[in-house]
C-alpha cells in the first residue's frame, strides 16, 4: 500500500506544481479516485490527508477536496527528476503488475465470496430503498446492522453491549481517530505491546500522543514496565497478537481489567479477524470478561468479508458514550460507511448467510495455511523455523541470515513473489529477534501456485543461508 500511496501523493504533486491542476479545481472524491484508480480507499485517503497536510488541497465541508492557491514562488522550483509518473500512468502499472505468487500478508480469497446471496440482497435494498438510502443515515450507522452486530458479537465473540453503544464508520483509521480525540483528557501516553498493527499507535502518534511499549518481544504486557509509565490507555491484541498470533491468557487480561479499574485507565481491544481462527475455537474477547469496565472493542468486516464493503464499527463504554455524543454534535460529522451496503450487510447476517460465509472461509483458509505450511517446511527444511499464529492469514518463516530483510524481499519481488517483512511491525527494534522473519499470505495466492512459488522463493533465497560455504543451521 505504501508504494501505491507514494503513487498517488507525488502524482497529484506534480501536477499542481507544473500547473496541470489549477487553483481551485475540484478533486474527485476519495471513493471515485479509488474507483477510476482500481485500489481501495485507504492509499487514497492517506495521499489526500499528506497533500492537505502540506496545503497543496484542501477540504471543504460537504463539497471535496480542491487545489490550493499556492505561492507565485513555489513555480520557480523544480521537482526532482526521480519522482512518479502521472498518477494514471504510474497507476495503471502498479495494478497491471500482477504478481504471480502473491502471498500478500492480509489479502482475502473471493472464490468463497457468495456473490449470488450478496448481489440478490443488494438489488432487493437498491429497488426497495433507493430513495431513502440515498440521503444521510444515523451518524452510528443503520440501527438495524447494529441490532445484528451487536447479537452477532454476543454469540460468536462473546462480546456483552447495546447498538447504543456501536459506532459503524467506514474506515479503521477514522474511528480510531474519533477514539484518540475522545480519549484525550484521560492520559496523553499510550501503552502498546510490541510488535503490534501500527495503524493503532501511528493514528494516536499524529494526534499528539507519547508511545510507550510495554512488552518484550512477542510476550504479553508486563505490568511493572506499564505501572513505571504515566499511560492510562493501552492498546492489545488479546486473541491474535499481530503478527506473531500469541493469545493473551486469562491471568493477563484479568490483570489489565484490574489495572483499568484501579487507575481509571482505558483498554482498546482490536480484535480484527479474531473469527479466522484455525486451531480450536475462536478465542473470546476480553470485553466479555467485565462488560461494565473502560474497554474500547475494535473490529470490522475486511478480512472476513471483503475490504471494498468499507464498515468497521467500534463497541464503545457507557463511560465514553456522552463524550461521544458532544464530540459528534461539535464536529458535525456524518456518517461515513454507504447506508446501501449497511443494510443489504444488515439482511446478509439477518438471514444466516454471514455465520456459514465465516464457517465456510475458515475451513477454506485452515486448508490453505496448511498447505503453506508444507511447502515451507518442505522447501527450506534445515534452514529455517515455520510458525503458525493458527490464526489470520500469514504464516512466519524464520530464518537465520544476517542480510536485510528488506532486500530478500525485494528480490522476490524482482522474481514475481509478494512476501513481506515482520520489521516493521516492531516499535523497539532492539527487541528484535536475531534471525530474520518473513511473513508468507496464504489468503489471495492461488492453490496451485503455493508450493512452485515457495520452491522458487527457496531457490532465490539460498545464498543468504550460507555463510563461507556452510549453512547457519
Amino acid at each position: 500500500m505504501q508504494n501505491i500511496y507514494a503513487s498517488i501523493y507525488e502524482s497529484i504533486k506534480k501536477d499542481i506544481v507544473e500547473g496541470k491542476l489549477g487553483a481551485n479545481d475540484r478533486l474527485p472524491s476519495i471513493r471515485e479516485q479509488a474507483r477510476q484508480l482500481s485500489v481501495s480507499t485507504t492509499p487514497v485517503e492517506a495521499a489526500y490527508q499528506q497533500l492537505a497536510a502540506e496545503g497543496f488541497i484542501e477540504s471543504r465541508p460537504r463539497k471535496g477536496f480542491f487545489v490550493a492557491a499556492l505561492p507565485v514562488s513555489y513555480g520557480q522550483f523544480t521537482l526532482a527528476d526521480h519522482q512518479s509518473k502521472p498518477v494514471h500512468f504510474e497507476m495503471k502499472r502498479v495494478v497491471e503488475d500482477a504478481y504471480l505468487y502473491d502471498f500478500h500478508l492480509c489479502k482475502n480469497d473471493f472464490t468463497g465470496f457468495p456473490i449470488s446471496h450478496w448481489k440478490r440482497l443488494l438489488t432487493d435494498t437498491l429497488r426497495d430503498e433507493y430513495n431513502e438510502l440515498l440521503f444521510y443515515g444515523d451518524y452510528q450507522g443503520e440501527a438495524g446492522l447494529r441490532e445484528e452486530l451487536a447479537a452477532y458479537l454476543y454469540r460468536i465473540r462473546g462480546v456483552v453491549c447495546r447498538k447504543e453503544q456501536i459506532v459503524i464508520g467506514a474506515e479503521q483509521h477514522l474511528l480510531l481517530h474519533y477514539l484518540a480525540i475522545l480519549l484525550k483528557d484521560v492520559s496523553p501516553v499510550m501503552a502498546v505491546e510490541d510488535p503490534c498493527y501500527p495503524l493503532l499507535p501511528y493514528t494516536f502518534q499524529a494526534e499528539g500522543y507519547e508511545i510507550s511499549y510495554v512488552t518484550e518481544a512477542d510476550q504479553g504486557i508486563d505490568m511493572s514496565r506499564l505501572l513505571q509509565t504515566s499511560a492510562r490507555i493501552v492498546a492489545v491484541s488479546p486473541s491474535h497478537q499481530y503478527p506473531g498470533g500469541r493469545v493473551m491468557p486469562i491471568n493477563e487480561r484479568m490483570e489489565l481489567l484490574r489495572w483499568a479499574k484501579a487507575h481509571g485507565g482505558y483498554i482498546i481491544e482490536d480484535d480484527y479477524g479474531g473469527e479466522l481462527r484455525y486451531l480450536g475455537q475462536p478465542v473470546p474477547a476480553l470485553q466479555g470478561l467485565a462488560p461494565g469496565a473502560n474497554v474500547v472493542y475494535i473490529g470490522g468486516f475486511s478480512q472476513i468479508l471483503a475490504p471494498d464493503i468499507c464498515i468497521h464499527y467500534m463497541v464503545l463504554p457507557d463511560s465514553l458514550l456522552d463524550a461521544y455524543h458532544h464530540l459528534r454534535r461539535r464536529l458535525w460529522f456524518e456518517q461515513s460507511s454507504s447506508r446501501i451496503y449497511q443494510r443489504t450487510l444488515e439482511k446478509f447476517m439477518e438471514q444466516g448467510y454471514f455465520e456459514k460465509h465465516i464457517r465456510r472461509m475458515r475451513n477454506l483458509y485452515r486448508k490453505k495455511s496448511h498447505q503453506l505450511a508444507e511447502a515451507l517446511q518442505t522447501h527450506f527444511q534445515g534452514y529455517g523455523e515455520v510458525i503458525s499464529p493458527h490464526a489470520g492469514f500469514h504464516l512466519i518463516l524464520s530464518l537465520q541470515t544476517s542480510s536485510p530483510e528488506q532486500e530478500m524481499v525485494e528480490l522476490a519481488r524482482s522474481h514475481g513473489i509478494v512476501v513481506a517483512s515482520a520489521t516493521a511491525f516492531y516499535g523497539d527494534k532492539s527487541f528484535y529477534h536475531p534471525s530474520r522473519r518473513f511473513l508468507i499470505g496464504f489468503g489471495g495466492v492461488v492453490w496451485e501456485r503455493i508450493d512452485e512459488g515457495i520452491a522458487l522463493l527457496r531457490k532465490l533465497w539460498e545464498p543468504y543461508f550460507l555463510v563461507e560455504g556452510k549453512p547457519f543451521i
